[in-house]
């Protein structure tokens, strides 16, 4: 491919390929999103005069974070790795064009709405609901056309999108009928039946699989039996925390555990150090386990003394940890393996991703049962600042990458 030459060159480079325009905007938004909620932190932390709300700000970073942040890494992901796992050929620019204007002005939508206007609010969550739809009816596409015997992950990602919209509706539905459960509902679907199966779904199939192009495995290990499982299992705790039944998640939580600390051994967590681009995909998935250990201790802690322990602590070890971890792990080395560079963490990415690591030693901290509620405060406000610090030279790389051609002359 040539050197782009003018806005246009830049804007074919650019609109060539759907993770380009799609990481593009989960770059910037995944430092956007935690620019808002730091000041909101920020105005807590020294009782200063917070931002304008259309809604509570709580729920505006909860809807920030699991459907403006992530889907925008799992959309490119999904555009770039289904139709190989499909074969299927590639994405239609039909399809990734429109979803990538309908994403952006709902992100900037969102944005406006939270602040200013609820109506504006509706209008953007609508617009997110829309491209959505259209990525759920491009997998479904690629699925009913496939003709691979195993299709177990892709179905699982299809699965995943489809709950992801029905979150996205139920967050509309919650604005428009001003009914909480729909509000708690999408928090629930969001997490526990679209984010976190997908990040599942993706560590199964790809972690093992990149560790044995690098590493020599005497068997890349990937049970067929170990997804479904998890799967269930993080489908369970869903329900179970929507019910108010968080006594009980220690049932569904320890299994879990015991498979993702098994996953962790087998696939070679210590070897993964050799390479350091490796080892961040390791090092993300551990914090699963993590996650889960603070869940199931909190669990049984809380049916025998009816006291939330770690309160959010789990909730952070899972969506800064395993999530945004893994997120900045997966989607640097598609970068680079989609640029023509080398498939090695540099420096700079490496020490972001400890500051993602820091991030949610951190914001576990603020949870704390000893702190007052001004210092969980700050602590927290800490922590996203950690956060925005340590991807912002992350996003200041990688950014530009997406408007540039392959350093190998080839396409995509």
């Amino acid at each position: 491919m040539t050197n782009p030459s003018g806005l246009n060159g830049v804007w074919r480079v650019f609109s060539g390929a759907p993770h380009r325009m799609m990481f593009a905007l989960g770059v910037v938004q995944i430092v956007l999103a935690m620019v808002w909620w730091f000041t909101e932190l920020l105005a807590r932390s020294w009782e200063m005069v917070p931002l304008p709300a259309a809604i509570p700000s709580y729920w505006g970073h909860l809807f920030l974070m699991l459907y403006t942040v992530f889907p925008c890494f799992i959309f490119g992901f999904v555009f770039t790795a289904y139709p190989r796992w499909t074969r299927t050929g590639p994405v239609s620019r039909r399809c990734y064009l429109p979803t990538f204007v309908l994403l952006t002005g709902g992100i900037v939508l969102t944005y406006i709405g939270l602040m200013l206007s609820k109506t504006v609010l509706i209008a953007a969550v609508t617009l997110l609901l829309c491209a959505w739809l259209l990525v759920l009816n491009e997998v479904f596409r690629m699925y009913r056309r496939s003709e691979e015997p195993e299709r177990m992950h892709e179905r699982a990602i299809l699965l995943a999108l489809a709950a992801g919209a029905v979150g996205v509706g139920s967050f509309l539905f919650g604005l428009l009928s001003r009914a909480p459960f729909a509000l708690m509902l999408a928090h629930a679907i969001g997490l526990w039946w679209f984010i976190v199966p997908v990040m599942l779904t993706v560590s199964h199939r790809m972690i093992p699989f990149f560790g044995s192009n690098v590493l020599v495995y005497p068997r890349m290990v990937r049970p067929t039996w170990g997804l479904p499982v998890m799967l269930a299992c993080a489908a369970g705790h869903g329900v179970l925390e929507f019910a108010g039944a968080g006594r009980w998640l220690f049932a569904v939580d320890t299994p879990l555990l015991t498979l993702t600390l098994y996953h962790t051994v087998a696939w070679g967590f210590f070897r993964s150090f050799r390479i350091r681009l490796l080892a961040m995909l390791h090092i993300a998935f551990l914090w699963l386990s993590i996650a889960f250990t603070f869940y199931a201790v909190q669990s049984l802690v809380l049916l025998a003394t009816d006291t939330l322990f770690f309160a959010r602590a789990p909730l952070h070890a899972l969506a800064i940890g395993f999530i945004a971890g893994l997120a900045l792990a997966m989607v640097s080395r598609v970068t680079l393996g989609h640029s023509g560079w080398p498939l090695q963490a540099n420096d700079l990415t490496w020490y972001c991703f400890i500051g993602i690591n820091a991030a949610a030693l951190v914001r576990v901290a603020a949870e704390l049962p000893f702190l007052t509620a001004k210092a969980a405060a700050l602590l927290s406000a800490v922590a996203a600042s950690i956060w925005i610090i340590g991807l912002l030279p992350w996003a200041a790389q990688f950014l530009p990458v997406y408007f540039r051609p392959r350093s190998d002359g080839r396409p995509g």
